[in-house]
């Protein structure tokens, strides 16, 4: 049949059942196919001129949807035409979101030309959404069509769909559901082609420009997720667990991914596509019990507690026994860490593309259920997030199309970083070697950590200028616990300090100092805590004396700070390499490209500044941390809140092309009003913490002094020896409190998970190209 609608401006009428029926009566059709036969400008042609029948056709393909729920589709044919049905409203959809005329047409109860007679008039009080959305849950848990039927008998023909209990028939063994069904490919590809659908219809949001008004949910997933939904809970607990128990490499034999086509891996795909899209939720207005994870009984009971009316979200936060989050994590890490496995023969494991959607699901899990985000601290297998998210940052850092990547990677980096286990498990040797290209060092996960961060600060785009606040905040949080930095982690860590201490960056934007407060602090908090096992730390703060010295005398008249600035035209690259003592990159390692040009990417939101994305809490001498009141910012010696990018320059500058020209690490404030002012320098000179380091050197440096004169020594491992025996035991001023500042939940970030997520999906779906060319409001898509 051919499904040129154009054909007919006329309307036809709804009863005109063998018009209809050639729409989906075809039998060989594939999505490809549709998209191929429904040209966009045919379906916007239909949209402007004939209205009443795309009217039609949209209610008339629901329809068939519907019978096809009711009668269990037992049939080839009835199969074949719900999906042509499912294909065909994937395609149109978009078209439908993209005009504001029509996106409320399927909110409305159906028109009467389908009500044939009018003797089901009470079914027709449904607006048509509900209807498609209640079709499609049911047709995701019908027998033989997407999961196994239970019954072996000929005699009792098929069972009825609305008589099966769905928690029977989950998808995948793993949260709440110990059996794991036999894989079945076709139940595989209809199972993805129903849950396309279900992410076309909540990708309306898509075709709304951003806004920070969290009550703007969206319709599709407000009614998904809601009670109506018979089949949530299995619904939620088939694609978590679909997700989670997928294993790529499979049985381990090189290149079977080249023999065999996986149908396991779309499905997947999408499972983890639509679990973050109902996931959408902003927590940072919802003062629910559930949400941290506090309620208790089995695994999700029936009761519902009060909670956020999205019930994915209620199952997500109520998840709470150990085997489960084992389950959860280890799935998790074990996709995470996919592309990072070496293989001796090229090419010959498979790798998986949706690492960016792994990333979100994480980090939903860490939000939505404190329970589980303690259990992944509690143990060492935290590293096995932390190491492929540190992977991905060190890859993405010159590519501009995967800014959002790096967002993603520290946003996690930061909410780990507020919890104390996360910088003792950090003490742990790091030994697996994944390829990639930073120094080669021998120590601990920390010096990975520190040296991949100073690597994304000295060596990314400017782009990433935003996020050093967050990189550093994460340094400073850890810091507090770190037993021993190696030797080139503690230089990387001068390296920077360094760097952003030159007068001209000092006085070249208005929030510029902070980074250098965060590394006094990540100095003062190791001095402090951790003195004993440092003596690397504490050896190059002794070699680059000078640079302490510099900013404690750093100066402040009008004269001083013209010439400061005047020093940065001649440095455009600020933080150069060749003091850094690079070495050698890891064997087998290649460098971080920058995306290839033309490379599409979609525009992100402006994520909040510093201050507003984290709060600060003390520490307690028995490891409990309280809350500190704003006022506390030390930060602020200007004695407003800093100014961390949240004012002028926005903290992710993705959203217009004119951002895009400024100058690595320059950009005064974006108004360029802003000048430097001796009043100003003098505010936060005055603040900077420079007495332990300075009590240090005072003791410290005659003592290496003399054992340099009196042995004539030039061998530093002398000296290193010396320090690590040394004590500065009643010496030093009294320790301050340790200060962490945690991640909070605000609307500013979950506006950009939204506008990142849609994204990551809009990107990823190319084949069919679900939204391409279409007029989408939520972000800009861009060539690189």
């Amino acid at each position: 049949a051919s499904v040129t609608m154009c054909v007919s401006l006329q309307p036809v009428e709804a009863t005109d059942d063998a018009f209809w029926d050639q729409f989906w009566a075809d039998t060989a059709t594939s999505v490809q196919d549709v998209f191929a036969l429904v040209p966009a400008a045919e379906i916007r042609a239909v949209r402007e001129e004939s209205p009443s029948n795309l009217a039609t056709l949209c209610y008339k393909a629901v329809e068939k949807l519907v019978q096809g729920a009711e009668s269990g589709c037992h049939t080839e044919k009835e199969r074949q035409i719900v999906l042509n049905c499912c294909r065909l409203l994937t395609r149109i959809l978009p078209y439908i979101f993209e005009d504001p005329d029509w996106r409320g047409f399927f909110w409305s109860t159906v028109p009467g030309a389908g009500r044939g007679g009018g003797d089901e008039d009470d079914e027709n009080a449904r607006p048509l959404a509900e209807s498609l959305l209640l079709a499609v849950t049911d047709l995701l848990f019908c027998p033989d069509f997407t999961v196994q039927s239970h019954r072996r008998s000929t005699v009792d023909t098929a069972e009825d769909i609305h008589s099966i209990d769905s928690c029977e028939y989950i998808w995948e063994a793993g949260v709440g559901f110990a059996h794991s069904p036999q894989p079945n490919y076709i139940h595989d590809l209809n199972r993805t082609e129903l849950l396309k659908l279900l992410l076309t219809c909540f990708s309306e949001a898509m075709y709304l420009p951003p806004s920070s008004d969290s009550s703007n949910t969206n319709p599709w997933v407000q009614f998904f997720c809601s009670t109506e939904n018979r089949h949530a809970l299995p619904l939620f607990t088939s694609l978590l667990n679909v997700v989670c128990a997928y294993d790529p490499v499979g049985y381990g034999i090189p290149y079977n991914h080249l023999l065999f086509s996986d149908y396991r891996e779309p499905l997947v795909e999408e499972a983890a596509q639509v679990l973050i899209v109902t996931l959408d939720y902003d927590s940072s207005t919802s003062s629910s019990p559930t949400v941290d994870g506090t309620t208790t009984g089995t695994a999700m009971d029936d009761v519902d507690p009060p909670g956020p009316d999205n019930l994915f979200v209620n199952y997500l936060s109520r998840i709470h026994r150990e085997e489960d989050f084992q389950f959860i994590l280890k799935g998790v890490a074990r996709l995470l860490s996919n592309p990072l496995v070496q293989t001796y023969l090229p090419n010959s494991a498979k790798k998986i593309q949706f690492h960016q959607e792994l990333l979100v699901l994480f980090w939903k899990l860490c939000d939505f259920n404190k329970k589980f985000l303690f259990f992944v601290l509690k143990s060492s297998d935290v590293l096995d997030i932390l190491v492929p998210i540190l992977y991905f940052l060190n890859d993405a850092r010159a590519d501009q199309s995967r800014v959002g990547l790096m967002h993603i990677g520290v946003f996690i980096l930061l909410l780990l970083s507020g919890e104390r286990n996360f910088g003792v498990r950090l003490n742990k040797p790091y030994s697996v070697r994944v390829p990639m290209d930073i120094p080669v060092f021998t120590g601990t996960h920390a010096d990975l950590l520190i040296i991949v961060f100073h690597k994304i600060i000295t060596s990314g785009h400017q782009r990433l200028q935003p996020l050093f606040d967050c990189l550093l905040t994460i340094v400073v949080n850890v810091s507090p616990y770190l037993k021993s930095l190696s030797m080139v982690a503690a230089n990387k860590l001068l390296h920077l300090l360094e760097a952003f201490s030159t007068t001209w960056f000092l006085f070249s934007a208005v929030q510029n100092h902070h980074l250098v407060f965060f590394l006094l602090e990540v100095f003062n908090n190791i001095i402090q805590y951790q003195f004993d096992g440092n003596s690397n730390l504490v050896y190059a703060v002794i070699r680059k004396r000078n640079v302490f010295h510099q900013l404690a005398n750093l100066p402040t008249d009008s004269q001083s700070i013209q010439k400061g600035l005047q020093r940065k035209k001649k440095t455009p690259e600020p933080i150069s390499r060749t003091n850094s003592q690079d070495g050698v990159s890891m064997e087998g390692s290649r460098p971080a490209a920058p995306a290839e040009p033309g490379t599409l990417k979609t525009s992100l939101v402006a994520t909040p500044g510093i201050d507003k994305l984290t709060e600060k809490s003390q520490v307690s001498e028995d490891g409990t941390m309280r809350s500190l009141e704003p006022e506390a910012s030390q930060l602020s010696p200007e004695g407003n809140p800093p100014a961390a990018l949240s004012d002028g320059e926005p903290w992710s500058g993705e959203a217009s092309h004119s951002r895009r020209d400024r100058r690595r690490l320059s950009s005064a404030s974006s108004s360029g009003q802003w000048t430097p002012t001796p009043d100003w320098v003098m505010s936060w000179k005055s603040k900077l913490p420079l007495q332990t380091i300075m009590r240090l050197l005072q003791v410290l440096v005659p003592q290496v002094e003399k054992i340099c004169i009196d042995k004539g020594l030039t061998d530093e491992s002398e000296i290193l020896k010396f320090l690590q025996h040394g004590t500065l035991v009643g010496l030093l001023p009294v320790p301050h409190p340790i200060l962490i500042r945690k991640y909070q939940a605000n609307s500013g970030t979950a506006m950009w998970f939204r506008t990142y997520m849609w994204g990551v999906i809009y990107l990823r779906n190319v084949d069919p190209p679900i939204w391409y060319d279409t007029d989408v409001k939520l972000f800009e898509i861009q060539r690189v």
